[in-house]
C-alpha cells in the first residue's frame, strides 16, 4: 500500500498540537534556546550488501570488501527551540567507508569484470545532511518529556569500484532527498543524569515520493539510546548507541548510473560515541 507521507505529517502535527494534557517543567524554558551536539566514535558494520544491475555479484561488503573492522565516525547537529514546545534540527552525519582487498573470486559490477586476483579499491560514501522538526507533547510528568515531528535527509552517495592499476573502475553518484517520521523521548533519572531515545525512521515506495513509474522500495533507520551526565547548567557529557541503516531495491528510469537501471543496496551499522552538547 502506498503512503502519503506529507498527509501523515500534517496529520501528525494537527493531532499533537491539540494534544491537552498539561505540564509544567516544557513552560520554564526560555523563548529560545541554542543547543551544539558534537559525538565522536567507533562505527561498525553488521551488515552490508549491494547488487549494480540485473544478473551480477550481489557483492558483500563486510566478507568480501574488507568492512569487517571498526570505522571512525561523528556527527555534529545544531539544535534550536522556540516558544516552549519546538526544537529544529540540522544534522551532518559524515559516513565513509574506504577498504583495499583482493578478490576470490570474478565479480560483475553492473557492465565491468573484476577477475579473481584483483587488487580492488572500495568507496562507499554516503554523508547526509538532516533538518528536522519536533513538536513537543504536553505531559504531566516531569520526569518525561515525547517529542513527535518529521524529518528532510538528503542523501549524497559516492560508490566505487575500482582495480589498483587503475584500469577497471565503476563509479555511481546519486543525490536525493529522504522524508522521515522523527520521535524523541528521555526520562530524567536524577537531578545530574537523564536516558534520551531518538529514532528516525521511513519504509516507503520511492517512486511514489519522486514521481516515477518504475517500483522502488527504500527506507531508513536511525535509532539511539543516549545516556546523559549534566555537568553544570550549560553543559552535559553522555554516552551514545546507536543502529544505522537503511538502503532501497528496484529499478530506475536513470540507466546512465547502471546500464539497466536496476540497483540493490542494504546497509546496517552500529556505532557507539561519547560527545557533549551545549547549551546558549
Amino acid at each position: 500500500m502506498k503512503i502519503n507521507l506529507s498527509l501523515l505529517f500534517l496529520i501528525i502535527f494537527t493531532s499533537v498540537g491539540h494534544t491537552q494534557v498539561m505540564s509544567s517543567s516544557m513552560d520554564k524554558l526560555p523563548d529560545y534556546q541554542f543547543r551544539a551536539i558534537a559525538e565522536i566514535g567507533f562505527l561498525g558494520v553488521a551488515a552490508h550488501r549491494i547488487q549494480l544491475g540485473q544478473n551480477t555479484t550481489s557483492f558483500d561488503y563486510v566478507k568480501q570488501g574488507g568492512q569487517s573492522t571498526l570505522f571512525p565516525t561523528s556527527r555534529l547537529s545544531l539544535e534550536v527551540d522556540w516558544k516552549s514546545r519546538n526544537t529544529l534540527v540540522l544534522l551532518y552525519q559524515p559516513l565513509r567507508l574506504e577498504t583495499e582487498v583482493v578478490t576470490r573470486e570474478d565479480i560483475l559490477i553492473d557492465d565491468v569484470l573484476f577477475a579473481e586476483g584483483t587488487n580492488l579499491n572500495l568507496l562507499y560514501n554516503f554523508p547526509f545532511y538532516r533538518l528536522s522538526y519536533l513538536r513537543h507533547l504536553r505531559i504531566k510528568n516531569d520526569k518525561v518529556s515525547l517529542a513527535i515531528g518529521g524529518t528532510l535527509q538528503i542523501r549524497n552517495t559516492t560508490i566505487s569500484f575500482e582495480s589498483a592499476n587503475g584500469e577497471q573502475r565503476k563509479i555511481t553518484r546519486n543525490v536525493g532527498p529522504v522524508p522521515a517520521l522523527k520521535i524523541r523521548g528521555s526520562y530524567q533519572q536524577s537531578q545530574v543524569l537523564s536516558i534520551q531515545l531518538e529514532v528516525d525512521g521511513m519504509y516507503a515506495p520511492v517512486s511514489y515520493l519522486n514521481g516515477s513509474d518504475n517500483e522502488i522500495i527504500g527506507s531508513i533507520l536511525d535509532a539511539s539510546l543516549r545516556q546523559t551526565l549534566a555537568i553544570n547548567e550549560v553543559f552535559d557529557a553522555f554516552l551514545n548507541l546507536r543502529y544505522l541503516g537503511g538502503g532501497a531495491v528496484g529499478t530506475s528510469d536513470d540507466t546512465s548510473e547502471v546500464s539497466d537501471g536496476f540497483t540493490e543496496n542494504w546497509l546496517n551499522t552500529y556505532t557507539v560515541t561519547t560527545g557533549f552538547a551545549l547549551e546558549f
